[in-house]
């Protein structure tokens, strides 16, 4: 995993889980039935790591049977082979396989230019005769569509993942891993998020990078300029209460206070804000170190999430698939109630 030094920042407010329009609590409790309108699970950065994978694949079944589908933020191969993403859907087919699945596109998925065969790491004369055009492919294949960004559902909740459409090192030489978003991309996102607030739906947003000043990690220059149009994506989801994103790429412990935020974005008119969820990650954990970096969590690491989406709220429950324990929940009212 690269850890890059970026430096930017965009402005803004945030509001910690557990304060302002979520409450965060140590442990999670079964939510009551009534008006519960649908389950669902999200993970992040595989990366490889096939066993905690099946893992948490196991875990999920047996604490969230009802799940209507499962999010991936990214990452989902070490470095987007073919035969990785073979390994993956191998990993899915032999189950518990989940109902759905909606696919978000990582960095990861763009380093087999790096390598001059998989066993020959070659960055001195990337990319080694791969074009960015087959990485694309790669993902569109294994993710069964035609495009980075998506609309799927989730037992009637709409799911949308966005991702990068450039891999920007083709396109500049000082650049690597950063997010370029079409005009096309931001228009869709604009009118679906409109299409279901128009309908009083919360919308759950999916995408690999996280966004400067939100969840755990992203005050860090890290990650500050992960997206080369940060002001742009926070000014459309910024206006929108009832919207989650989840980002992951950070790998950065569940355990953390900052794990759940409410951004606040100027200018939007929304002084609540939208919410923003870590991921964790299923391959490797990460904290703070205390100097401007990271330190790895010690011992066997395993994080996802579950959601249940009422009528009224959504909870949202950090689960530590190495231990089989919860970590902790956030509860966040909705703005349009069904």
């Amino acid at each position: 995993m690269e850890r890059r030094s970026l430096l930017g920042a965009t402005a803004g407010a945030l509001v910690l889980g557990g304060l302002a329009q979520g409450t965060a609590e140590a442990a999670p409790a079964a939510g009551d039935g009534g008006g519960l309108v649908t389950t669902f699970n999200v993970i992040s950065d595989i990366q490889g790591d096939l066993g905690d994978f099946a893992q948490a694949l196991r875990d999920i079944r047996s604490t969230n049977p009802r799940s209507s589908g499962l999010a991936v933020a990214g990452d989902i191969t070490p470095r987007g082979y073919d035969f990785e993403y073979a390994e993956v859907q191998k990993v899915l087919d032999q189950g518990p396989k989940p109902r759905e699945v909606a696919w978000a596109i990582g960095n990861h998925e763009f380093y087999v230019p790096k390598w001059s065969d998989p066993n020959t790491l070659a960055q001195s004369t990337w990319p080694n005769g791969t074009t960015e055009d087959s990485l694309f492919r790669s993902f569109y294949r294994f993710a069964r569509r035609s495009a980075v960004y998506a609309e799927t559902s989730f037992g009637g909740v709409p799911v949308l993942t966005l991702g990068t459409e450039r891999y920007m090192r083709y396109h500049d030489s000082s650049l690597w891993d950063e997010v370029w978003i079409s005009e096309a991309q931001f228009q869709w996102l604009e009118d679906r998020l409109q299409y279901w607030a128009r309908r009083r739906k919360p919308v759950m947003v999916i995408t690999h990078h996280p966004l400067p000043n939100t969840v755990s990690g992203t005050r860090s220059k890290i990650y500050l300029s992960d997206y080369l149009q940060a002001d742009r994506l926070l000014g459309i989801l910024g206006r929108h209460r009832d919207v989650f994103l989840f980002s992951g790429h950070t790998h950065w412990d569940l355990g953390l206070s900052d794990w759940y935020v409410r951004r606040v974005v100027p200018g939007t008119a929304n002084l609540d804000g939208f919410s923003v969820v870590n991921t964790g990650a299923v391959q490797t954990g990460f904290v703070d170190n205390g100097q401007g970096g990271e330190s790895t969590v010690p011992g066997h690491f395993n994080q996802g999430l579950q959601v249940e989406v009422y009528r009224d709220r959504v909870v949202i429950s950090a689960r530590d698939y190495a231990t089989g324990t919860w970590m902790k929940r956030a509860t966040v009212p909705l703005a349009n109630r069904s």
